[in-house]
Parts: structure tokens; sequence; C-alpha cells
């Protein structure tokens, strides 16, 4: 290997005998790595192909689009009342704002992390929790602490603190492996410095600002971000803007030269070139670039040897070994010749790579590399890259790590978890991971934890790494959706929610670790403070909500055989009958199309459930957590599979005499707006209402517009789309993509529609919702449009989030009592 600090070593995702598309997210998120010790050991036998003395690749760049549904968990304030409302439409907005601000009220518990007690008894948690501020239109984030004691096997104790404690400004903390340290990162405002602090137990320790023309903010967006420390907590490597490039100035007398002397008086700054970004919520954001902090000087170094056409992400320090150069592993993206969406998209070019860290002086030697070895965990979507879909169900696969340091021209890829493309009831149906914990494993170096969707839930699961035996571990006998957020140890900190239940913290243990018992107990902890008001509490305590199978109609022969198992809906209904046969029903329908609603917690979604509507929140075949097969029969069949899916669980519902024929509205976003605009069209009298958040309208429209023009292709034409895809549609592209769209059954369309609209949406651009709105009012429909103007795909932001749903409620009202 090269000494120069230049050696890169490319463990690249894809190829025909490898494992490409790897993932992880965060949320949707980037990828996740782990390097562990473990007691395994195996065979290198797979070559590497070098390009050039300092590079080597594993495996070959792999393609891994999504469009983002509707998120109703967060919201805001109601900034003005519409003009020319009558007097009880008024009502309604005030009685519904005072409520729907109840709601927003509920805190979220995001993360957790688990340290050593100074006493030695029992542990210290710290719970990263936020809150939606109405008035700043901004999210609060707060640091709760807990000491946590194990009284016996059938209690633990949390012993909260009195009060949270605000983090103004902090996008992302990240603790030391050993807890003794605390990364607080604060981002700058417009030229001011990146703010660096290193926290002890007691104190603010350290306080390091690094200036622009070093790099801009630290990327805290859970997809390029990446933060890790090496083992004697000495360094950091972390993502981060590259500095912004120099633009031209001119003067009166014309161009400027840099080396001029001239002074600033009457000069201006040019425009420069143009740059590629990376679509949706990355306008304005500099290429992710690697660099390094020595935390006892303050140096920060970016890192050299990494390709400037790379984007980075998600960096972790390979182990150290004694009297060896020390590596960062990872993950790189390549712009190619434009840099499509890459936001909730796993189906873009990116690779593992392995760099050589800036020669830092450690002050502490770094432990000897166990003799028993060690290896590198990731997640795979290959499924996503062979087809092009934006998302599918993930493999877990384990790369080992040479135990003496020194990065060698072979090594082997092996199978943990592989793709299942077909789940017998009630087993194991694939891999769907959104992210790893930064400490996943138990005491015995194989078994990580980790959460999953499985069919409309979310689970807790045990993977043995060498065994590859994968165990449900949150109660089989619950259809609340579990999430992991640390490990306490051999035992598990996690939060369970339904659809009609907030969120809980569990504490979960084995029953039984000497024996081969695998099965765990969950106790509940004590809350901090009550979760939601009294009010709150009592309307949802008031709902129940139950997950149907929906079996599919008219089974073609040439469906696979997981294409043709039922899907799911949620249903949430009021416990007690009320005057009417049945209350109004909103049919929720999620986006992408190739993602999951969950049987969770969404603070919109109880709401709407509080105010006197069932809710029927269908996972259409397509979706994920059903297996392979069934998700890839939708591609290619968008506009009609997945609109009389949607129309079948209906009917379901109906038949069940659970929703009136006459009292049905429906709601959707993204892909969940394209079957929204779909259904009122293509069953023009089936719906008293509608409502969409950045709908789909129009694939010929948004082909040319969006920043994932690739998605048109695949979803229209199915995988083969993905060779089809072209920056210059022909007219028979265009013709299908305007068959398969919305706005060709616009015509028909009697339903009153509310429109959502994000103006910064690059996704979904806002034109294409206005185009399918003034096609409806040509009509005379009723329609209704509201357009904010600093909101991006998903409406996140906490005034526009709470107007969409105070909106949404009123509209509904109207046309379904």
């Amino acid at each position: 290997m090269s000494k120069n600090g230049q050696c890169m070593i490319k463990l690249l995702r894809g190829g025909e005998a490898t494992h490409p598309g790897i993932r992880a997210y965060q949320g949707l998120f980037g990828i996740s790595l782990f390097l562990v010790f473990t007691d395994y050991q195996r065979n290198s036998n797979l070559c590497l192909n070098s390009e050039d003395n300092d590079l080597y690749q594993l495996n070959k760049p792999s393609l891994v689009g999504d469009v983002l549904a509707m998120d109703g968990s967060k919201a805001g304030s109601f900034k003005e009342m519409p003009l020319g409302i009558d007097a009880t439409t008024e009502e309604e907005y005030a009685s519904q704002s005072r409520l729907l601000q109840e709601f927003t009220g509920i805190s979220s518990i995001d993360k957790a992390w688990i340290f050593k007690s100074d006493s030695g008894i029992g542990s210290q948690a710290m719970f990263s929790i936020s809150q939606p501020n109405l008035l700043a239109n901004k999210r609060k984030k707060f640091i709760l602490t807990s000491h946590v004691l194990r009284e016996s096997n059938n209690s633990v104790n949390f012993q909260w603190a009195p009060f949270p404690v605000e983090m103004t400004g902090v996008s992302v903390m990240v603790p030391s492996p050993s807890g003794a340290k605390l990364l607080v990162v604060r981002d700058p405002e417009k030229e001011s410095p990146c703010q660096f602090e290193i926290w002890g137990r007691a104190q603010v320790e350290k306080e390091f600002h690094i200036p622009q023309s070093v790099h801009g903010s630290v990327y805290a967006d859970g997809w390029f971000q990446g933060i890790s420390w090496n083992s004697d907590e000495t360094l950091i490597a972390y993502v981060a803007e590259e500095p912004c490039p120099s633009k031209p100035t001119f003067t009166g007398q014309g161009y400027k030269n840099s080396t001029s002397a001239d002074k600033d008086f009457g000069n201006w700054t040019g425009q420069g070139d143009w740059k590629e970004e990376w679509g949706e919520t990355y306008a304005g954001k500099q290429q992710a670039a690697l660099f390094v902090m020595n935390i006892n000087s303050g140096e920060t170094q970016a890192v050299k040897g990494i390709e400037k056409s790379l984007n980075v992400g998600q960096v972790v320090w390979a182990p150290p070994v004694r009297g060896s150069h020390q590596y960062l592993v990872f993950v790189g993206w390549s712009e190619g010749t434009r840099k499509l969406g890459i936001k909730y998209c796993f189906n873009r070019p990116c690779a593992l790579y392995a760099v050589r860290a800036p020669n830092f002086e450690s002050e502490a030697d770094g432990p000897e590399l166990n003799p028993d070895g060690k290896f590198l965990l990731f997640l795979s979507a290959r499924s996503a890259v062979d087809s092009g879909v934006h998302s599918a169900t993930d493999s877990l696969h384990i790369i080992d790590w040479p135990m003496d340091g020194v990065l060698s021209s072979s090594t082997k890829i092996v199978d943990v978890i592989p793709v299942v493309m077909c789940a017998e009831d009630g087993y194991f149906p694939g891999l769907y991971c959104s992210s790893f914990l930064s400490n996943p494993w138990l005491s015995d170096g194989c078994t990580m934890i980790l959460s999953s969707v499985w069919g409309s839930c979310q689970v807790i699961l045990s993977v043995n790494v060498l065994s590859g035996e994968v165990l449900r571990i949150s109660p089989t006998d619950s259809n609340f959706s579990w999430n992991v957020l640390t490990l306490d140890g051999d035992n598990i900190i996690a939060v369970s929610s339904s659809p009609v239940d907030v969120p809980h913290i569990k504490y979960g243990y084995l029953v039984d670790k000497e024996s081969k018992d695998t099965a765990w107990s969950w106790l509940n902890v004590s809350r901090p403070t009550n979760a939601c008001s009294e009010k709150v509490e009592s309307l949802i305590s008031s709902l129940q909500f139950s997950i149907l199978k929906i079996p599919i109609r008219d089974v073609s022969y040439s469906l696979t055989k997981g294409a043709t198992k039922p899907f799911e809906a949620i249903f949430v209904s009021s416990k007690t009958k009320r005057s009417d046969p049945c209350d109004p029903l909103i049919v929720l329908l999620h986006g992408g199309p190739h993602i999951v609603s969950l049987s969770s917690f969404s603070k919109s979604l109880a709401f709407l459930s509080s105010i006197g509507f069932n809710l029927l929140i269908v996972n259409y075949r397509g979706s994920l957590g059903f297996g392979e097969e069934a998700l890839q029969s939708l591609p290619g069949n968008i506009g009609s599979q997945d609109v009389n899916d949607v129309l079948v669980a209906i009917d379901h519902v109906i038949d069940m005499g659970l929703a009136s024929p006459s009292k049905i509205a429906v709601l959707g976003g993204s892909h969940g707006g394209f079957l929204t605009t779909h259904l009122i069209g293509q069953a023009p009298d089936k719906f008293a209402a509608a409502a969409t958040r950045n709908p789909a309208c129009n694939l010929a429209l948004m082909v040319g517009t969006t920043d994932i023009p690739d998605w048109c292709y695949v979803e229209a034409y199915g995988s083969e789309g993905k060779n089809t895809f072209t920056e210059a549609p022909s007219a028979e592209h265009l013709t299908l993509f305007h068959r398969k769209s919305p706005i060709s059954h616009s015509s028909k369309v009697k339903t009153p529609t509310l429109f959502l609209l994000g103006a910064q949406d690059v996704r979904l651009p806002v034109f294409t919702g206005l185009q399918y709105a003034r096609a409806l009012k040509e009509k005379g429909v009723p329609v209704k449009v509201i357009v904010f103007p600093n909101d991006t795909h998903a409406i996140e932001r906490p005034q526009s989030d709470f107007e969409s749903f105070l909106n949404i409620g009123v509209w509904f009202k109207k046309y379904l009592s």
C-alpha cells in the first residue's frame, strides 16, 4: 500500500457476484456500517479489482427513488383565518384549531443513549426529545436524563431528572464510545463559523469555531450524516459541506483578477458556474466532504485521497492496529452525468470506501487488534438496484476486516440475511430496516438488535450474524409498532405506540440468559411527565384499531405467488356507538409508492380520528414489509393495480358494515396524491371529498421538471424503465405517461378537492398540482388550493403542517357532515 496518505480502498456496492445497493435510513437514511470484535474468522477468497496502485474495488457501483409520503407526525401554528368563510366554517376553524394545538404539543422521543453510572449501580440514560414550536415555526430539541435501576426481573426504575434541558441551535449530538465525552455541533448562521463543543460530565471542556473557509455546515440529515469518534477519543471524523467555490468579481472596468490589489468599492460578485445539487431538500447545499478534527488542539483537516466527484457520508473508524495506519470507512456517491434526487432514494450510485486518516498524533495508544478478528456489516438493497425502484427488500452482509490492519487484495462478502421473495403467513417477511444503532450488539458479539417493518407493523428483531438466525423479539401478540432506541448491556430500551396509543418507553430483557430460551419480557417504564393533555388522552382512549387482511380481487395467473396474497389496511374507529350507523371514513394513502404506513402513533391522524372520522390506512401491494414479490408487482401497473387495491379495501369495510358508501373521503400525499386524484377520476361517485399534498397528477409534466425523472420511467414501464430512462422523452413515452396519470381522468371528477402544495418542492413542483386543480375548476368542481411558499415536498414546517391538517379537518367536516 502507498504511504503517501492518498491510499483508498473502494468497497463498491453492486456487481454480478456481490451485493449492491447498501442502505439504511433514516430514516429513510443512507448506509450504516459497523466494525465489531468477534471470534468468527473466514478465509478470504474474493479478489479485488485494482484500478490503480492505491485504489481497490470490492464490487461494482450500483444503483440504489422515492416520492415522500405525507408525513402527518409534525405540526405547527395556523397563521391567519381564510377570507370569506361563513360563520359555521369559522366556528369549525376555531374549535378544531384549539384541539389540533393540543395534539401538536405532544413531544416525540427521537433517540437515546446509555452510559455507565458514576456510582457503578445501574446506568444513566439520555433521551433526545423534540416538540414543535408553533410561534417560532421550528422544532425545539431537549435532553432528558434518567438513572436506570434494574430492581428485579419484574421491575425497572427510571429516576428522571426534574426537567429537560433545551439544546438551542444544536444540529447533532454524538457521545464518545466510553460515554465520557459528548460532541455537540451548532451549525453556522450566514457567514459565521461552525461551532464544535466537547462536553464532559460537568461542563463544556472545549469549544472550537471552524471558519467557513475550512467547511460549511455539518451534515446532520440522516443521509450523508456521519460522525465517528476514534477509539482513544482524541479524533472525530465527520461529514460537512465543502467551502463555497470562489466566484468571479467584476468592476466598472470589467473582470477583476483574483491577484488584483484594487479596492472592493464598486465591485460585484458574479454567479460563476451552475452546479448540480442532490435535489429535494438539498438546494444550496455544497458537496459533502470528509474531515477529521483533533479535539485536543482543534486542528481540522480535510481527508486527502478522495476523488472530487464523490459525495461522502456515514463515516466510521476502522479498527485501530498498533504500528499501522488508521483508516476511515465511508460511503461515497458519485455524481455521474447528473445528480438525480437522492433524498428517500436508494437507487443512486454509491460505494463503500476506505481511506487513510490524516496523520494526527494520538495521545493514547490504540488497543491491540483482538486476534479473534473483526468484520464490517452492511445493508444492501440489491432488489432496488436490479429493478430500479426507489426502495425494496433489504439483505444483510458482512465483510472480513484484516486483523493486522493491512488492506489486502482479496476479501469475502458473506450473506447473512437474503432477500425474502414470498413469506408464508406469520413468518419473517424480509428485512426492511430504517437504521442501525451506533452500537447494536449484545455481549455475545454476534447478535445485533434492530428495528424492521413486518407487514403494517414495525418490530424489533435479533439477528445472529454468524448463523443468520432472525427472531422477532417484540411481542408477537401485539399490533403495536416498536422501535429500539438503545441497549442497556444485554437489555433493550424501546418505544412502543399504536394509532390510538401515544409512545411509551419499554424495557426488554431475556427471560433466561442461561438457557436456550429466546423469550423476551417487556416492562413498562414510568413516564417522566404526562405524554399528552387529559383531553387528548380521553379522546384517544375512546378509539380502537385493528389490522385488516384484504383479499385481492380478480387474481391474474401472471402474478407471482407473493403478489396474490392479501394486503393489509389499518382501521381506526370509535369504541362507542354513535347516532349514525357508521362514522364518516377517511381513506389514507401513503406515498412512495414503496414505503409503508405503520401502526404507530401519528398526532395528525389521531386528531382526525378524534373529530369524528374513522380511518382506513391502506398498504396496497407495492408497500414495504410484505416480501419482494408483492412489492415488485406494482412497477408498470401504477394507476391500475394500486387504484384497484384501494377500491377493494373500501368495498371490504363497507361489506363488513364498518363504512357508509355515502360518507367516504380520500387523503394522500405524493404517490398517495397520485392515487387520490386517480380515485376521484376513476371512481367519481365514490368519494364525498378529497385532499392531497403535493400530488403526482401528470407524469408527462413531472418527468421534465422533477429531480427524479427516472422514477416516472420505472413506475410506468416496470423494471425495463430503468434502461429506457432518458432526459429527452419521446412522444411514445409522453403518451404512456399521460395515460398512466390522474389528469387523463380529470374530466370525470366531481369530488370537492383540497390541494396543499409546497412552493419549494423540487420532487413534484408546485405547478403539477396547480395544473390538475385548474383542470377541476374548469369543470366547476369545488377546489381549494393552499400554497406554502417556504415548504418542500414534505410540507413539514410546524406551521405549515398545522395549517394543512386544520384545513383537511374543516374540509372533510364540510362535505361529510
